[in-house]
């Protein structure tokens, strides 16, 4: 299987573990602007009074894939979330969190809850 195509399974996959926990996905692949800089997010998902920002590690070892969230992608994560919700203010009073999950294919999947803070 080709990495691209590796990678929308892990995706799809993970957003499917959140609507099992009870969650709404209320956007994938969210992208800001170029000019911004900020980039992308996976999904973003809503249970509740809580907004959760998401990103999805596909590698051929769950350790693997824990390693490769690196604090520069952590901001770039930061700064599309602002953007988002400055988009939608509707979720302006939301708690935020930024959770990783981990995916090693075939079916190895661990959610990280609140994996990193800013």
């Amino acid at each position: 299987m080709k990495a691209d195509a590796k990678g929308h399974w892990a995706e799809f996959l993970a957003r499917f573990l959140f609507r099992l926990k009870g969650y709404r996905i209320v956007a994938a692949n969210y992208i800001t602007g170029k000019r911004t800089g900020a980039g992308e997010i996976d999904f973003i998902a809503r249970r509740q009074n809580v907004l959760v920002f998401v990103e999805v590690k596909q590698r051929s070892s769950i350790e693997k894939a824990a390693y490769s969230v690196f604090p520069e992608q952590q901001k770039r994560i930061w700064r599309a979330a602002e953007n988002f919700i400055s988009r939608h203010p509707s979720y302006a009073g939301f708690d935020i969190r930024f959770d990783v999950v981990l995916v090693s294919l075939p079916f190895n999947i661990r959610h990280i809850p609140d994996a990193f803070r800013f």
